[in-house]
């Protein structure tokens, strides 16, 4: 029989209490109130209530290697990303590469496969592979369902996978940015009950009143902490933290017990914010994982105090996964599977013909999924590399991956560049190539760059030029997460230096061809109104 002493947090009955955790065999046997026990603190471990692994660059493996030294034990995994580019067969490699590991993956049977019909997606996932998936005891919920019109409009392939879920009695996700009102009550009555997609207080107070669950969102690029976390204090049964999407460097850096940190710092009760970091998305998607009681699975971690929550030991089914910063979790191998077929590109493809007026131009938003469309005289880019450096207007490309086709073109502001491109297979939803430059030239090598490589993310300067290579449906990196992590935070410089402001440049990158976020998106088929759902023109009179 193990054991574990310290001060235990017992978050329902909102006590601290010296105790005794005995486990065996991966199961809690007794908690045992004691006189006196160490000055640490023990707990369940945090729970990520809506990631995508992918996002990462890392197999999901590497991911949970990473993830358990900040005392995550699970998550609620959404592999939408691979499913995008291999269909089934990529959500199926998520489950079985992360059962290699002792962390609790639970994964959802991706509902939008592919994400809309405006762009060219590797796989499709339709109602028949949504039950087979729902059907798998390694998925709990159907993932996001990212066509809110088609909830809305009564689109019957949309209503066909979620009645699959509800009859399977799993819970169906949500994803309806800037959705109240009316609107939102329709979206909740289709029996859809989270949200991570809120923007303002206001719309998540709405999406609450209707009875849906809110998830805090702080990603690599997408951040809604300090717009939603005064929610918490009344409502903290019903809120969730999440990453959503979380690139291999700052997960390195923490995960959920970062938001922890947070909220305390901001003086939200120590409970309240542990019913939404530990117990809430258990509870709400039946997870398999211990919540510190008698016979539940032996999943906790160890702190050293309630001011500083610094991680000391994290707990898996009874095994000690990471202890003082360091991952006992071994690498594993990692079989590589992709979906990548298109041939080198040349300058001559990334020109565009200068035919009007206007120039339309999509505006990056720093920390934010969705855009503006702005317009401008075109004569701002009439010139020979079809840019502007001093008005920071771009050209933006999407490059489809999966066939021979002539690369879609646009511009973009506010991603920074004074010189060279960056560009990126990381590209939601779809996963075609997408690169930002200063000229055709540079462009075009940082897409072959990619193109060479079958995957991964690459920026090029005047003088030099660097890639990361992901050789997993173009997304991920078989290889050891802190290696790629460190890689990662090179380029991420190198792009940082080549001009770009950006937080994360390469994050920032990745969602300008996520055509369900609004407003100006581009696709591997042309610029879109992410508001409108029709492809408009780039320029205009």
């Amino acid at each position: 029989m193990n054991q574990v002493s310290g001060q235990l947090i017992d978050i329902p009955n909102r006590k601290i209490y010296p105790a005794a955790v005995h486990f065996d065999r991966g199961i809690i046997h007794k908690i045992e109130k004691i006189d006196d026990a160490p000055d640490q603190y023990i707990l369940p471990g945090f729970v990520d209530a809506h990631v995508h692994v992918e996002s990462s660059m890392l197999v999901p493996s590497e991911f949970g290697r990473l993830a358990v030294v900040h005392g995550t034990v699970g998550t609620i995994s959404d592999p939408h990303e691979i499913g995008n580019v291999l269909g089934v067969e990529g959500v199926e490699y998520m489950i079985e590469n992360g059962k290699q590991v002792n962390f609790k993956f639970h994964f959802g049977a991706p509902s939008c496969v592919p994400a809309t019909t405006f762009e060219t997606a590797g796989a499709e996932i339709d109602v028949d592979d949504v039950e087979y998936l729902l059907k798998k005891p390694e998925i709990n919920y159907l993932a996001e369902m990212m066509n809110w019109p088609g909830v809305l409009f009564n689109d019957e392939t949309v209503f066909a996978k979620i009645a699959k879920a509800k009859a399977l009695g799993k819970p169906v996700d949500g994803h309806a940015p800037g959705v109240k009102g009316e609107q939102a009550k329709t979206y909740v009555a289709a029996g859809i009950s989270t949200d991570h997609e809120c923007f303002t207080l206001e719309e998540a107070q709405d999406k609450l009143n209707c009875g849906m669950k809110i998830l805090i969102r702080e990603g690599s690029a997408a951040k809604n902490f300090e717009a939603l976390i005064s929610l918490l204090d009344k409502n903290y049964e019903r809120i969730m933290f999440c990453s959503d999407d979380k690139h291999p460097d700052n997960l390195v850096e923490g995960h959920i017990n970062l938001l922890v940190k947070r909220a305390l710092a901001k003086g939200n009760d120590l409970y309240k914010v542990l019913h939404a970091a530990c117990i809430n998305p258990v509870d709400h998607y039946n997870m398999n994982i211990g919540l510190l009681k008698e016979n539940d699975p032996a999943d906790f971690i160890v702190i050293d105090n309630t001011e500083d929550f610094n991680v000391q030991q994290t707990w898996i089914s009874g095994e000690l996964v990471a202890q003082n910063g360091t991952s006992n979790i071994e690498k594993v191998e990692n079989k590589i599977v992709n979906n990548f077929d298109c041939k080198p590109k040349t300058a001559d493809q990334f020109k565009i013909e200068i035919k009007g007026s206007k120039v339309q131009v999509m505006e990056a938003l720093d920390g934010q999924l969705i855009t503006n469309l702005l317009s401008y005289d075109s004569t701002l880019i009439d010139s020979p590399n079809q840019t502007n450096i001093d008005e920071d207007i771009l050209k933006v490309t999407v490059v489809n991956r999966y066939k021979e086709a002539p690369p879609a073109i646009g511009y973009i502001k506010n991603i920074g560049l004074k010189q060279g491109a960056i560009a990126s297979s990381v590209g939601h939803d779809s996963h075609n190539i997408i690169a930002v430059g200063v000229d055709d030239k540079s462009i075009a090598k940082a897409v072959n760059l990619i193109i060479e490589a079958k995957g991964g993310v690459s920026a090029v300067g005047k003088k030099n030029e660097q890639l990361l290579e992901l050789p997993v449906a173009g997304i991920m990196s078989e290889k050891d997460g802190y290696k790629v992590a460190e890689a990662y935070s090179k380029i991420d410089a190198f792009a940082k230096s080549l001009g770009s402001p950006l937080n994360s440049p390469f994050m920032t990158l990745s969602f300008m061809a996520l055509l369900v976020i609004p407003k100006a998106k581009m696709s591997d088929l042309g610029f879109f109104d992410g508001e409108t759902f029709k492809f408009i023109d780039v320029f205009t009179d």
